[in-house]
C-alpha cells in the first residue's frame, strides 16, 4: 500500500463495517462530503433549492441519504460522493430538457392546476388536487383574500403553493 493510501485510510477510514470508523474519521468524511456538495450544488440549477418541486425535493431526499451513507461508513466514501454527483447532473439535464421541451417539463415536474377562475371555486380541480375547502380558506387568507369572488385567478402551482391574482 502506497503513502497516500495509508494518508486516506487514516483521515477517512477504510471500514469494513460502519462501526470501525473513529468519529473524527466521520468528521473529516463530513467535512468532505459538505464541500464536494458546495460545489455539485453551485454547478447545479439556481432554483434547485429554492422554490421547489417535488422533482427537486425528491432529489434533495436522495443526495441527503446516499451523502450520509458515504459519511457514516454504511457505504464506500468515493462511491456515495460519485453517486451524488451523477445524480446532481442528472438532475440538471433534466431540467435542461424540460426547460425547452413543456411537454416533458410537465411530465417531470407537473403542471399548475387552476382552482378558481374569475371567482368561481373549481371543486373537481380541488378535488383532484385533495385540497379541501380548508385548505383553500387558509391559502386564500394568507393572500390577503376574504371571499373566492375576489379572486380572477388561483392556481395550485406546482411546488404545492397557491398563487392568486386578484380581481
Amino acid at each position: 500500500m502506497d503513502v497516500f493510501s495509508h494518508l486516506t485510510d487514516a483521515v477517512f477510514g477504510n471500514p469494513a463495517k460502519a462501526q470501525d470508523l473513529v468519529v473524527w474519521q466521520a468528521v473529516t468524511r463530513a467535512l468532505l462530503v459538505y464541500i464536494v456538495l458546495i460545489v455539485a450544488v453551485r454547478f447545479g440549477k439556481k432554483r434547485f433549492l429554492g422554490e421547489a418541486t417535488a422533482f427537486d425535493a425528491m432529489l434533495v431526499i436522495i443526495i441527503g441519504s446516499t451523502a450520509s451513507r458515504g459519511i457514516l461508513g454504511n457505504a464506500p466514501l468515493a462511491n456515495a460522493l460519485a453517486a451524488v454527483i451523477v445524480l446532481i447532473a442528472f438532475h440538471w439535464l433534466i431540467s435542461l430538457i424540460s426547460r425547452d421541451w413543456p411537454f416533458f417539463s410537465a411530465l417531470v415536474k407537473g403542471s399548475a392546476t387552476p382552482i378558481i377562475s374569475q371567482g368561481r371555486v373549481l371543486h373537481g380541480n380541488m378535488r383532484d388536487a385533495h385540497m379541501s375547502a380548508d385548505d383553500l380558506d387558509e391559502d386564500l387568507r394568507s393572500k390577503g383574500v376574504a371571499d373566492p369572488a375576489e379572486v380572477a385567478e388561483a392556481r395550485l402551482e406546482r411546488d404545492g403553493r397557491l398563487s392568486v391574482i386578484k380581481k
